[in-house]
């Protein structure tokens, strides 16, 4: 599972950003375009989490997005 934040940058943009990470996945002009390529990075990776950071740096909401392909998923108990 991997994780990506959706944070604001200094210079007002919006960055998607993986943890201890020197340099943003994607940047974006506002929050409300950022989140969406954030869900598809993760997605893309087979699930895990988007935190979404607030203007003052503090987590306002966290998106789990499920594993799209699981290697071992349940059995059908038909």
């Amino acid at each position: 599972m991997i994780e990506r934040h959706v944070v604001q940058r200094p210079d007002g943009s919006w960055a998607t950003i993986a943890p201890n990470a020197k340099r943003a996945s994607s940047i974006h002009p506002t929050q409300t375009e950022a989140i969406p390529r954030a869900k598809e990075i993760v997605s893309n990776a087979g699930g895990g989490e988007v935190r979404i950071h607030s203007r003052d740096g503090h987590i306002r909401d966290n998106i789990t997005i499920p594993s799209g392909n699981d290697p071992c998923p349940p059995k059908d108990k038909r």
